[in-house]
């Protein structure tokens, strides 16, 4: 077996998942029940990796005290590469190249932290060493390819890679950059200290080379980085043999005595010591955190209720994620892609439309007006 290791792009500030980062690190925010990260340094293990390093610009204290438990769970070496300045996502290679080439590693992995999908990388690796370049990036297909980055192989199919076009007007592929590379250590005599974009600057240069593969993502694939996108991952994910395999016993179930009803329940998630009132209507396309409490006739669906939140009788949530230890009040709407910050509080009988609340703000009136943010 190849030694292999790995890099995390854990990142900055998190901007665009506020304001759920403004009380944690964004890796550390809990999708389906676990930290983001968390979800990859799984997979990475499974992939054979000895060693992980996380690339780190934003409270890098807050990610080594919660990752020491991950560590001796998974039994994996976990290391930090601190960023004085953001070195974007090429210069933290060069930061971590002692850790990432000592112990004779051949080969290591580069995963955006932002990234949910079923991360076959053991199919990589054995898909790079096949053709022995320097680069091997899985791609992913979408349906509206103008938005992105689009791949662009030789001969059309999975493969070495031609060029890169941004943002195409007109259809050059439907194949984008999904966030999850493995490289040869070679990579690292492309790359200087500074801050410097991976995508733009040593992958096009890689191309000409001929030194840059890619393998198709099969299965399901998101950035969850911002909340309307974490709400489709959070979907896709409930969807997926992943989560089958992973959450087998965390799965709801609908009570014998019918107390209360959770429909579609292979996309319902519970996490420990829930309670949920009578009456109440949970799925499809739940994640409900621990110690979590649900009240008589709430309805919650296409949603995450984060740790200790409290939704009250016959409130509905739907499409948002209410944050830790927050409240949402007896026939209350949180609806339409709204994120509760930690310990916020929404009145009873508070409609609250596609609205951002900051940490421990109160709302005691109607929202509408959409993207509004609570300060």
């Amino acid at each position: 077996m190849a030694k292999v290791k790995a890099l995390i792009l854990v990142g900055g500030y998190g901007t665009r998942l506020r304001p759920l980062t403004f009380s944690t690190a964004k890796p550390l925010i809990h999708f389906a029940n676990k930290p983001i990260v968390v979800h990859q340094i799984e997979a990475l293990k499974k992939a054979g990796c000895t060693e992980i390093v996380l690339a780190v610009n934003y409270k890098p204290q807050e990610m080594i005290d919660a990752m020491k438990k991950y560590e001796e769970k998974y039994q994996v070496k976990i290391s930090y590469s601190v960023e004085e300045e953001p070195l974007g996502t090429a210069g933290p290679l060069a930061l971590a190249k002692n850790t990432l080439t000592s112990d004779d590693t051949e080969y290591f992995f580069v995963l955006n932290s932002d990234i949910i999908c079923e991360f076959p990388l053991t199919d990589l690796l054995e898909n790079h060493m096949k053709h022995g370049k320097e680069g091997t990036i899985m791609v992913t297909r979408v349906d509206d390819p103008s938005k992105y980055g689009v791949v662009v192989t030789k001969d059309g199919v999975q493969g070495q890679i031609e060029k890169f076009v941004e943002k195409p007007k007109q259809f050059v592929g439907d194949r984008i950059n999904a966030g999850i590379y493995v490289f040869k250590k070679e990579i690292l005599n492309r790359i200087e200290l500074r801050p410097t974009s991976i995508e733009r600057e040593v992958f096009p240069k890689m191309a000409t080379d001929g030194e840059l593969f890619a393998m198709d993502l099969k299965g399901f694939w998101m950035d969850i980085g911002q909340p309307k996108d974490y709400l489709t991952g959070m979907c896709m994910y409930l969807g997926s043999d992943k989560h089958l395999k992973e959450n087998g016993e965390h799965i709801a179930k609908n009570p014998e005595d019918g107390s209360y009803k959770v429909l579609n329940e292979s996309t319902v998630l519970i996490g420990e010591n829930v309670k949920i009132g009578r009456g109440a209507v949970i799925g499809p396309n739940v994640v409900i955190g621990d110690n979590v409490v649900i009240g008589e006739g709430a309805r919650i669906t296409r949603a995450t209720l984060l740790e200790s939140s409290n939704i009250k009788d016959h409130a509905l949530v739907k499409s948002s994620i209410v944050g830790w230890k927050s409240t949402v009040g007896r026939w209350a709407r949180i609806a339409n892609d709204s994120v509760l910050g930690e310990d916020t509080h929404v009145a009873d009988e508070v409609f609250v439309n596609n609205v951002k609340i900051l940490p421990h703000k109160s709302v005691s009136e109607d929202i509408l007006e959409p993207n509004q943010i609570i300060m």
